[in-house]
């Protein structure tokens, strides 16, 4: 395995469980969106771009979500 590899396989299992654990907590969907941008690193570096583009937009979601989620539990 390659570095660039592990580093994929990091982003993506760390964007898995993220996910998975979303509804626990709004800080997991900023994890996730994290984790969308190393995915997003990924993408590019691989040559993937459109994987790359797509992961920039999730974390731009991803974001959003934790915002959105951050502000209902303060009020």
């Amino acid at each position: 395995m390659t570095p660039l590899t592990i580093f994929g396989l990091f982003a993506v299992t760390t964007m898995l469980v993220c996910y998975a654990l979303e509804e626990r907590r709004p800080a997991y969907s900023l994890a996730f969106g994290a984790a969308c941008i190393l995915g997003s690193i990924y993408g590019f570096l691989q040559g993937a771009w459109p994987f790359g583009l797509v992961e920039a937009v999730w974390a731009i979601v991803a974001a959003r979500r934790w915002w959105t989620r951050r502000r209902a539990l303060r009020a």
